[in-house]
C-alpha cells in the first residue's frame, strides 16, 4: 500500500519541514525528519526509506555530496526530491546529474509538491508487485544490452549489471516502448513525471545524459539514444 512508505524531510527550516511532515502525513505516508546531513545519516542507517526530500543547502552538509552519497549507496531504489530555491539553476542540474531524481523550486504549492512526490513514488516501486503490465516484452535487447522492465534490471554487453535510479529507469522504459519514434521533451516530462510539467525543464536532457554515459560507448556520438534537432529524442537501434 502507497500510504505505509516511509518519506525522510531533510529540512534545516523548522516551519517548513513541520508543514511539510503535517501534510505528507496526512496523506498517509510515514514521515520521519531531521535539519542536518548527519541526521540524514542516522536516520538513513536505522530504518528503510523509500523517498528522500532533501534540500540543497543545510547548515553541516551540501545537498548535492548528500544526494550522490544517498544514490552510491545499496538502496538503488531510492527516490530522491532537491529542495532549491529560485536562483539555483546550475545546483539543481548538478543534483540531477549526480542521481536526484526531481527537484521542487522554493515557494511551492502543496499540491504541486504531492504531485511530484506520487510520482517520484509510482517510479520507485518495488519491483513485479508495483509493476504495472508492461506494453511490450518483460525482457527486451538491444545492441547486446538486456532490459528487464519487470526486475527493473539493465544488464550490459559484458553480462554486468548496471545500476539505474528510478528516473532513468522511468526514461529507458519510455524509449523501449517507443524504439523508432522520435519523442519530445515535453511527451517524456508528462510520462516520467506527470501531466503539466514545464516544457522548459531541463530534467529529462540531463536524465538523458546519465543514460548515455551508461549506455553508449561514445556519449558524445550516441548511436542509441540521439537527439533530434528541434524535435526532442528517439530510440534509434532496433529491438530484438
Amino acid at each position: 500500500m502507497e500510504g505505509r512508505r516511509t518519506i525522510l524531510i531533510v529540512e534545516d527550516e523548522p516551519q517548513l519541514r513541520g508543514m511539510l511532515e503535517r501534510y505528507l502525513r496526512k496523506e498517509g505516508y510515514q514521515v520521519e525528519s531531521t535539519a542536518s546531513g548527519s541526521g540524514l545519516r542516522s536516520i538513513m542507517a536505522r530504518s528503510k526509506v523509500d523517498l528522500v526530500i532533501l534540500d540543497l543547502i543545510l547548515p553541516d552538509a551540501d545537498g548535492i555530496e548528500l544526494a550522490k552519497h544517498l544514490r552510491e549507496g545499496l538502496n538503488t531504489n531510492l527516490g530522491i526530491i532537491m529542495l532549491t530555491g529560485k536562483g539555483d539553476e546550475v545546483d539543481r542540474i548538478v543534483g540531477l546529474e549526480v542521481g536526484a531524481d526531481d527537484y521542487v523550486t522554493k515557494p511551492f504549492s502543496l499540491r504541486e509538491f504531492l504531485a511530484r512526490v506520487k510520482s517520484v513514488m509510482r517510479r520507485v516501486g518495488d519491483g513485479a508487485s508495483r509493476a504495472r503490465t508492461p506494453k511490450i516484452a518483460e525482457v527486451v535487447r538491444f545492441e547486446r544490452w538486456e532490459f528487464d522492465l519487470l526486475r527493473r534490471r539493465l544488464v550490459d554487453p559484458e553480462q554486468k549489471e548496471v545500476t539505474l535510479t528510478p528516473g532513468e529507469f522511468s526514461l529507458l522504459k519510455v524509449f523501449v516502448e517507443n524504439p523508432g519514434q522520435v519523442l519530445s521533451r515535453e511527451l517524456l516530462l508528462d510520462q516520467t513525471r506527470g501531466f503539466g510539467s514545464d516544457s522548459l525543464d531541463r530534467t529529462i536532457d540531463v536524465q538523458v545524459n546519465r543514460l548515455r554515459q551508461k549506455l553508449e560507448i561514445d556519449p558524445k556520438n550516441p548511436r542509441i539514444l540521439k537527439t533530434v534537432r528541434g524535435g526532442g529524442y528517439i530510440f534509434a537501434v532496433n529491438l530484438t
